[in-house]
């Protein structure tokens, strides 16, 4: 039954993590935007460009360190696909509509403001989530959230990334190299085979072909990070095996210190040294910034709530029995938290507009503090009413 699944180790540190890592993050948001619109602005933000082996630290930053981050989604999502919640398909299809409508509003809202416009193409930025500060919010309830909620919430992000990387390699490549790309796809062949064919459970041929696999994604005009999330679906990991001794899921468990705690805080540092200046203001009710806010704060919510209450009125699946309605509106509030994937996809949005990606950024982070401000209320009033009412109950 659905309350008798237990959480896995790494699922529970996942959690623990968050909380720290959310405020760690927070941290770092704040000195950025402090000393960008101080005296050392200038000097804090032509840092970041300073060019190293051929691209600017900022590059190495988005291009390379964040490769290691999707890396991490793409182990995440392996995982739940083997023996998480989205390995029985009656569970998984609950987070997985959840995602969609939260993908699928967000991105129509900012099309309503700006469809026709050179600003269409921020539409991607309002449909991530951002798992770290999400579940960081959600820890901060402690044990009084239900299990399935953390499931449920851990489940959507993890899908809702892997749609944006998707949506990063449709729409967000240019000056496409076919000779690099197929390289960087026999490369990643090549992994495979050894997976399965070779059997090969060392994880250092991995890692090396991976970096090889990135070289040349990076070559290829496709986003350098996709490497990652194939790297991912690369390395062996069996259902069958004793999960400690996954070669995934020891990449996995090394893996979440360094992400949440070095490279997600070098991550913010290097992308939110906003200068605002004095027309602030009216940036924020610019089409673009107005249909990012709108999206996040209101069309998360509506399309999560929306597609999960109409999955469970077609008999798709049903509602967690430790959970109700006004948990899943809550979750869907801190859907909103968009930050680092929402910042990550501004870069690539508006790549030659420095002013309009500080305009973006600016309505991402407003708009993830008024989300993370308002999920974080809305579920507090919901876990101390106690439990769900009757016909959402039941005993497993």
């Amino acid at each position: 039954m659905f309350l008798e699944r237990r959480l896995s180790d790494t699922f529970k540190e996942f959690i623990a993590s968050g909380k720290a890592g959310g405020i760690v993050l927070i941290v770092c948001t704040m000195t950025s935007l402090v000393i960008a619109n101080s005296a050392m602005g200038a000097t804090y933000l032509e840092m970041w460009h300073f060019r190293l082996a051929g691209l600017s630290i900022e590059h190495w930053i988005n291009d390379a360190l964040m490769a290691v981050f999707f890396l991490l989604i793409g182990l995440e999502l392996e995982r739940e696909l083997y023996n998480g919640e989205l390995s029985d398909l009656k569970n998984a299809l609950l987070p997985m509509l959840a995602a969609v409508g939260g993908i699928a509003v967000p991105a129509l809202i900012h099309l309503a403001f700006n469809g026709g416009t050179p600003m269409q193409a921020g539409a991607g930025i309002p449909m991530a989530t951002d798992i770290a500060f999400a579940l960081g919010v959600l820890a901060l309830l402690g044990d009084r959230v239900p299990a399935s909620l953390k499931i449920f919430l851990t489940a959507l992000a993890v899908i809702d990334d892997l749609c944006a990387i998707i949506v990063i390699g449709v729409f967000y490549t240019a000056n496409l190299s076919v000779p690099y790309l197929l390289g960087a796809l026999a490369v990643f062949a090549g992994l495979l085979a050894m997976n399965r064919l070779m059997r090969v459970m060392a994880l250092l041929p991995y890692l090396l072909g991976g970096a090889l696999m990135w070289f040349l994604m990076l070559k290829s005009g496709v986003h350098a990070t996709i490497a990652g999330v194939l790297l991912a679906f690369a390395i062996p990991y069996s259902a069958r095996q004793d999960d400690a001794k996954s070669p995934s899921h020891r990449l996995e468990h090394a893996l979440h210190k360094p992400v949440t705690f070095l490279i997600l805080p070098i991550f913010a540092l290097a992308n939110t040294g906003i200068v605002i200046g004095a027309g602030w203001a009216s940036e924020l009710l610019s089409s673009n910034s107005l249909g990012i806010i709108l999206g996040l704060v209101v069309g998360k919510p509506v399309g999560i709530l929306l597609f999960s209450f109409a999955a469970v009125a077609f008999g798709l699946c049903r509602l967690p029995a430790d959970i109700a309605w006004r948990h899943v509106a809550g979750a869907g509030v801190l859907g909103g938290i968009g930050f680092t994937m929402s910042i990550f996809i501004a870069n690539l949005a508006f790549p030659g507009s420095a002013e309009v990606v500080n305009a973006s950024k600016m309505a991402i982070l407003l708009a993830s503090l008024v989300a993370g401000v308002l999920g974080f209320a809305c579920l507090k009033a919901v876990v101390n009413t106690g439990k769900p009412t009757s016909t959402s109950t039941s005993t497993s």
